[in-house]
């Protein structure tokens, strides 16, 4: 799938991070079974990389991928752990060079009109606004849709639950990003089942 048809599963992204192992194919389970099947599993912690693999392994029908790549080498490691999508919360042409060796799409973060035009000349017309919020959240996607009414986005960084919505009504927005569904705390006390239900919820957020 190209990064269109990935972002077009769910109208939000879980934006994750895992510093155990043995909480990622629970979590993963109850996400999917909540309703959303994309998961970003962010290379914040040492445990990401097994992380995705367990993912991969105990739960087929869901889409997992990296985030937070900043380095090429991130990409073959991540492609060795089964990544299916890739994020970045910026571009270079060493990271676009990296994209082309892996065959899984990158969505890549832009913040400024300017990071755009450089993201759409290597050929990126799906971006992720990062941080979202402080990059002018919906203003800022109104004011890029005028200009670049061929780019769709992701927006992630300072979304919530209750903006959620707001976001989604935008031509130009295809889902957000958010770490809303996956709340610290329920991760460390291994409640699946609230995290399956926030997923539930968010799940319904395209169709309001």
């Amino acid at each position: 799938m190209n990064i269109r048809q990935i972002l077009a599963l769910a109208p939000v992204i879980p934006v994750i991070t895992i510093r155990d192992t043995a909480h990622a194919a629970p979590m993963a389970r109850a996400l999917v079974k909540g309703g959303l099947r994309v998961l970003e599993v962010t290379l914040r912690s040492a445990a990401a990389l097994e992380s995705i693999r367990l993912m991969r392994e105990a739960v087929p029908d869901a889409i997992v991928g990296v985030g937070t790549l900043t380095r090429s080498a991130q990409f073959r490691e991540a492609d060795a752990a089964g990544a299916q999508f890739g994020v970045s919360p910026g571009l270079t042409p060493e990271l676009a060079a990296a994209a082309g060796t892996v065959s899984w799409p990158l969505l890549p973060g832009i913040m400024t009109p300017s990071e755009l035009i450089a993201a759409t000349s290597m050929g990126f017309t799906t971006c992720k606004l990062f941080p979202a919020q402080q990059a002018g959240g919906i203003g800022m996607l109104k004011a890029l849709h005028a200009v670049f009414s061929d780019v769709l986005f992701c927006p992630t960084g300072g979304i919530s639950r209750e903006t959620a919505p707001s976001f989604l009504a935008l031509p130009n927005v295809a889902c957000v990003g958010g770490s809303w569904v996956v709340p610290e705390d329920a991760v460390k006390a291994g409640d699946w089942d609230r995290i399956e239900a926030l997923a539930k919820d968010a799940a319904t957020l395209g169709s309001t």
